[in-house]
């Protein structure tokens, strides 16, 4: 990390606690002028959890049915932004019982007079725009049956994070914590009496965000599918609440939300979940739905990638593909090394994942979640197609360097399906070799054919295989072709060890073969999940070979060999992660 970089960083605490402080110094406001429609959605069970005492932030579960959430000593900074940034008033007021509205204003309270006088972590401008968002959409809920001190104590607190936000929205980094900022200060500037002008600055704030931060198709530069749809929430959300006050939305707003939908749509499942990628989960529950929903955009994306991905699906089934480079940058403090890795969700059931994001169970789960090995493609001899950057000391940041640059992609229509064809040459500068994939999916999604190659492309390559094969005593590159299955799949190795037959709790049944290249091995694996108090164990399905020359190829296939029966509906929902405690 620069000297420059540093400096900055360390500028950018200074001002947010010195803005933070000096907001204790304005004035309060009276009451709303209008108040936006709620449109957060929150967990009922979660919710339910929180008031019988359960705290579960950021993967640390704190049970403390009578102590204030405020007591609680925090484990880590991802615990303090969670409680900090007021989500969890979702799931309260989702319960929304007599109990839940007094955990809700008790917490309120308890934070007010904690750290409503500029103190504490939560003064960051993503954490307050987050945090003034619910206040706003949950005020009935959390103002009923309060005395006047508790309500002119709410207003006035609120008053004083509209000002922090209007002077300290531009030290929120570019992307998702600088849209939460700005959306809470127009929530704030629109519902609060006498704040109105802060409001335009965060029009044309948000508006110029919405250019620079949204790609023409639709993208973010971090890549993150759960990040886009926060970010497209909060412009929905944005939208709403200008209209609701009879203000128009800014040309380029709305065209962000016309771009973002039909990416989104490209990269949801059969299943309505996301694709996990780059530090994204499978999204909150009816979150994608609600906000494609109300957005009224009903385009899909036609061809070509979105925001990076490829996608191919034939009824029930959906295959969503990392088609591109990972992220760079400051933008690759969350990428994974995840090129031409996918996954295979059929109907309502994900069989073939990646591990996901392992930051909400520490820093090792983290560095694991992003390696290569932690995806369903292929990796040579344990090395990941990108490697992690020593941390900055400031942040604790990881980027990802040496990353594939030469990602070429082609989608195909054919008679009987679809096929996508990539390579990336993240494995060219140790190796010489270039990793390429097809995967073909039938018409009617009951089949994938897939085909891995490692290919040394020309003489450098060539001559840098012949290097790793000598250091190697001409023993060849190992590889490992890697396919992480759902916790749900009950797998087993089958026909005397050459497939592996995968049951669905739908009732269906896939199998996976090989042409007998490799060695084929079920082992065990985890599926990382927001949510849960430790990673759950799943498992994988390993091709093991070596590369002895400068082409070798491997043919694979998952195919459907009992179908879900049509008398039987699978709508089934699983138990919510707090319910096991898993």
């Amino acid at each position: 990390m620069s000297t420059t970089d540093t400096m900055a960083s360390r500028r950018t605490r200074l001002l947010n606690r010195l803005y933070a402080r000096l907001s204790r110094r304005q004035k309060s406001v009276i009451g709303f002028v209008s108040q936006p429609e709620p449109r957060t959605i929150g967990s009922f069970a979660r919710g339910r959890q929180l008031i019988a005492g359960n705290l579960l932030f950021a993967g640390y579960l704190v049970e403390s049915a009578d102590s204030g959430l405020w007591d609680v000593a925090s484990p880590n900074a991802a615990f303090d932004a969670e409680r900090h940034g007021f989500a969890w008033l979702d799931d309260l007021a989702a319960v929304g019982d007599l109990a839940a509205r007094h955990k809700a204003q008790k917490w309120l309270l308890g934070w007010i007079e904690r750290h409503g006088r500029g103190t504490g972590p939560g003064w960051t401008p993503d954490l307050t725009g987050r945090r003034v968002i619910r206040w706003i959409n949950h005020a009935l809920f959390l103002l009923r049956g309060q005395d006047r001190e508790a309500s002119d104590a709410f207003f006035r607190s609120l008053a004083c994070q509209c000002w922090f936000l209007a002077r300290r929205w531009q030290g929120a980094a570019p992307g998702l914590p600088r849209f939460e900022a700005l959306t809470g200060l127009i929530y704030a500037g629109l519902a609060l009496e006498g704040r109105e002008q802060m409001a335009d600055p965060a029009v044309r704030a948000l508006a110029r965000e919405c250019e620079t931060q949204i790609d023409a198709q639709g993208g973010l530069p971090t890549r993150n599918p759960e990040e886009l749809l926060e970010v497209f929430t909060l412009l929905s959300w944005a939208a709403a609440a200008l209209h609701e006050a009879g203000r128009g939305t800014a040309h380029a707003h709305t065209q962000a939300i016309e771009r973002i939908a039909p990416t989104l749509r490209m990269l949801r499942h059969a299943d309505g979940g996301l694709a996990r990628y780059h530090g994204g989960g499978r999204g909150l529950e009816g979150r994608l739905d609600h906000a494609l929903a109300a957005s009224h955009v009903k385009t899909w994306r036609a061809t070509g990638l979105a925001m990076g991905y490829a996608r191919l699906s034939a009824r029930r089934s959906s295959v969503i593909i990392d088609a591109s480079a990972p992220p760079s940058g400051a933008a690759s403090g969350n990428a994974h090394a995840s090129t031409l890795a996918f996954e295979l969700t059929s109907g309502r059931r994900p069989l073939i994942v990646n591990c996901g994001s392992g930051a909400s169970f520490g820093m090792e789960w983290r560095r694991a979640g992003r390696a290569t090995p932690s995806h369903s493609t292929l990796c040579l001899d344990g090395y990941s197609s990108a490697r992690l950057a020593e941390p900055e000391r400031a942040t604790g940041r990881e980027a990802l360097i040496e990353a594939p640059r030469e990602v070429p992609v082609e989608m195909t229509d054919m008679t009987d399906g679809m096929r996508f064809q990539g390579a990336h040459d993240g494995y060219v500068r140790h190796f010489g070799l270039t990793h390429a994939r097809t995967l073909e999916l039938a018409l009617d999604g009951r089949g994938l054919a897939a085909e891995d190659m490692l290919l040394a492309m020309d003489d450098a390559a060539r001559r840098r295989f012949d290097r790793a094969m000598d250091a190697n005593l001409l023993a060849g590159i190992g590889f490992d072709i890697r396919l992480h299955l759902h916790p749900d799949v009950d797998a087993a190795l089958d026909l005397g060890g050459a497939a592996v037959s995968m049951a669905l709790k739908s009732g269906e049944i896939w199998v996976f073969r090989h042409d007998g290249s490799a060695t084929l091995a079920l082992d065990p694996s985890v599926y990382l999940e927001k949510g849960r108090l430790k990673p759950r164990a799943s498992k994988q399905i390993v091709l093991s070979g070596r590369a002895m020359d400068y082409a070798t190829r491997v043919e694979w296939s998952l195919s459907k060999a009992h179908d879900t029966a049509i008398a039987v509906r699978d709508l089934n929902r699983d138990d919510p992660p707090f319910a096991n405690g898993a």
